[in-house]
């Protein structure tokens, strides 16, 4: 059975939690312990650690202690989801071993319709979360929030730095679209920053989304993968100072759009990756995850699109065809509609709509079509 692959929480863990109020958040979670393993038809969320970074050349053990005491330390807000930590998953004898029981275990629980939050090594076990899907034969839409694209050549091996190729070109291709959050121009070539452009992908500046983190919650509104990379975070405000950063995210904005990806009805899994493990920098997790959480909890369920009994529709005539806007009675939310088209290659099988702003209706009333409407339909077309 797949979760023979995970090994259960540490002692240490479970007598500190023995030692926590009532109140706290390690007293209301359900742990993989070597007694008992959490009953996961009354779970909703579930935390594993994957104890693997070989992807980014580094060798020394680490485990997720610090982050676990300083999560479970804290105090839950007003939750009712039930929520297991279900241990770790250990580095295999080959990295392809460790894929292999993360996309096995994943699979599982997103059949399960349990949302995973798996606390990783290095950036590339995106690739097997990512691989994870395969069993549900629906296409995927992934967001990155990092600093870089994470391109790389062909002919590598997965690392950090070059997962996304391996995603974009391995077949079966699942994805549907993959959209950065956060990238800084220096950090990307701009023969990358093309190949964004010419897949239809979309990316976000870190001046931009920290200028209006808003922006961004669209985007998640229409993800299933949110893939983390720590050090997107600067390091003054992260902690991290082994792989100093001395531009990024600040802390109230990694927690601002990682509750996006909470809110957002679409998103059934996260990864945080290319931490050090070191005390200094367990907090920041731990309050992102605990955002991602709390999020969760303030769910509207709007997605996929239900009664139209629930939503305004606008309609703005342009020169080629009339733009299809919804808006929300329940949340204020927009999403535009992108049509069905007739094709055989089409990967869209009806009409369908994307997440959107008001400020990109208002663009539209003034004849400026939404950038992302528009290459959401290239990539229904091609």
């Amino acid at each position: 059975m797949e979760f023979n692959f995970l090994a259960p929480v540490d002692s240490e863990i479970v007598d500190f939690i023995k030692e926590l109020t009532s109140q706290h958040l390690g007293s209301k979670v359900v742990f993989h312990t070597q007694e008992d393993f959490p009953d996961l038809d009354q779970v909703k969320i579930a935390i594993i650690g994957v104890l693997e970074h070989r992807g980014s050349q580094k060798t020394e053990p680490f485990d997720l202690t610090y982050v676990r005491k300083e999560l479970y330390g804290l105090f839950p807000g007003n939750w009712n989801a039930s929520i297991a930590d279900l241990g770790d998953i250990f580095p295999g004898n080959a990295i392809a071993d460790t894929y292999f029981a993360v996309q096995q275990i994943v699979a599982t629980l997103l059949k399960k319709r349990i949302i995973p939050i798996v606390i990783g090594g290095a950036q590339d076990l995106t690739y097997p979360l990512y691989r994870s899907y395969d069993a549900l034969e629906q296409m995927v839409n992934l967001v990155a929030i990092d600093s870089r694209f994470d391109f790389g050549k062909e002919s590598e091996a997965i690392t950090p730095a070059s997962y996304l190729t391996k995603i974009v070109l391995d077949e079966p291709n699942n994805l549907f679209n993959f959209s950065n959050i956060g990238f800084q121009t220096y950090f990307n070539s701009q023969e990358e920053i093309d190949l964004v452009e010419k897949l239809f992908f979309d990316a976000y500046r870190l001046g931009d989304v920290s200028s209006n983190v808003s922006i961004a919650e669209p985007v998640f509104r229409d993800a299933d993968i949110v893939s983390v990379d720590l050090t997107a975070v600067k390091s003054s405000d992260s902690g991290n100072f082994i792989t100093f950063t001395p531009n990024g995210f600040n802390g109230k904005e990694i927690c601002s759009l990682v509750r996006y990806a909470g809110i957002s009805d679409k998103v059934s899994l996260l990864g945080i990756f290319n931490h050090n493990d070191t005390a200094q920098e367990a907090m920041l997790i731990a309050q992102t995850i605990w955002y991602f959480i709390e999020g969760y909890h303030y769910r509207s369920n709007e997605y996929p699109f239900g009664s139209k009994e629930n939503y305004l529709k606008y309609i703005i005539p342009s020169e080629d065809q009339e733009l299809v806007f919804y808006k929300s009675n329940k949340t204020d939310r927009w999403w535009i509609e992108i049509p069905f088209i007739s094709a055989s290659n089409n990967k869209l099988k009806k009409s369908t709509l994307l997440p959107c702003s008001y400020e990109e209706y208002l663009a539209a009333c003034n004849h400026e079509v939404p950038e992302r409407w528009w290459k959401a339909q290239r990539k229904n077309i091609l």
